[in-house]
């Protein structure tokens, strides 16, 4: 019997070890880098957050995320990429325009949102193909360019003279241009292009200028093409638009949240949780080159209604019923 309960002893003991090196063996948290080039807080990461969530993914348990913010620096940019990749994370997502400093990286996985065209910017060999190491979604949709000058003409039904500010220093931007001449023109308005070249790391004259051409021109509204640079200057192109009692309209609601008069495009909170679906197929083993960079099929449109009455301007009751959010 003693011989016995040694051998239960010694075999309970054994069953042990063997589930603590089980337990020791648990997989690890997969790494993943997300790269901003401005300052905490980044409005985005908490979409890519909620993407994770509803995937299962658990900070701290299934998953670590390395957040690094380049605070508008472009050298800081590519140190922290450069810094991500030699910290083995699984892949880097970069915010916006922060592709920029991540782009040089060849060996690591890089999930992207750009407001321009990834293909003439050198991101990849095309949308169905990237082809590289890059991919994920372009907020560019020349639809939805024609689309808000025609918005415009529903909340300015006398509207005839239309300034387009556009920075060329934005992939795409001849595109996104020519599809807004394309609606202007159809619409009778003349379109009066007004445009800057200024990379949204460091300030440029240029955008100032620009503006003063368009006080000048007195158009009856203004529409500026989404991208880094603009929405960096978001307040600055609110206010101007509010002193000169310029109605304008932009590309995503951040614009305005910030003073603008209205915006029609993509959600960036919710292209951001998409975007962890891109995140989990590629730790499940999916390779970049193979996964389609896609565009966003739902809109919205966001109205500014204090900036509506600060500038005297009546939105028609058309207008306000196909509006997703009003700012009051």
């Amino acid at each position: 019997m003693k011989v016995g309960r040694r051998a239960v002893l010694v075999g309970f003991g054994a069953t042990l070890v063997v589930s603590a090196a089980h337990a020791q063996r648990a997989p690890s948290p997969s790494r993943i880098g997300w790269l901003s080039a401005g300052s905490r807080p980044d409005p985005f990461l908490e979409g890519f957050r909620d993407g994770l969530r509803k995937l299962g993914y658990i900070e701290g348990q299934n998953v670590v995320l390395d957040i690094r913010h380049a605070q508008g620096n472009l050298e800081r940019l590519r140190a922290e990429a450069a810094e991500l990749a030699q910290s083995k994370v699984m892949l880097i997502v970069a915010s916006l325009t922060a592709v920029r400093g991540a782009a040089a990286i060849k060996d690591i996985p890089i999930l992207f949102t750009i407001s321009g065209d990834p293909v003439e910017a050198g991101f990849a060999k095309s949308l169905a193909r990237p082809g590289g190491n890059l991919t994920g979604i372009t907020f560019l949709s020349l639809e939805v360019a024609g689309k808000r000058v025609e918005l415009l003409t529903q909340a300015l039904p006398r509207l005839r003279s239309l300034a387009a500010l556009s920075n060329t220093d934005h992939p795409g931007e001849q595109s996104e241009l020519h599809a807004t001449e394309t609606s202007a023109q159809r619409l009778g308005i003349n379109l009066l292009y007004v445009p800057f070249s200024q990379s949204p790391f460091g300030a440029s004259p240029e955008l100032d200028r620009a503006l003063e051409t368009v006080r000048r021109a007195q158009p009856d509204a203004m529409v500026v093409f989404p991208e880094g640079a603009t929405l960096a200057n978001r307040v600055s192109l609110a206010n101007f638009a509010v002193t000169q009692r310029l109605p304008s309209m932009f590309g995503w609601s951040e614009y305005p949240d910030a003073g603008g008069l209205m915006s029609y495009g993509a959600s960036q909170r919710e292209t951001h949780e998409r975007l962890a679906s891109y995140a989990d197929k590629i730790l499940k083993g999916a390779r970049p080159a193979d996964l389609p960079i896609e565009q966003p099929t739902k809109f919205e449109l966001v109205l500014n209604l204090r900036t509506a009455k600060a500038i005297g301007l009546t939105i028609p009751q058309a207008l306000l019923l196909r509006v997703d959010r009003i700012i009051s």
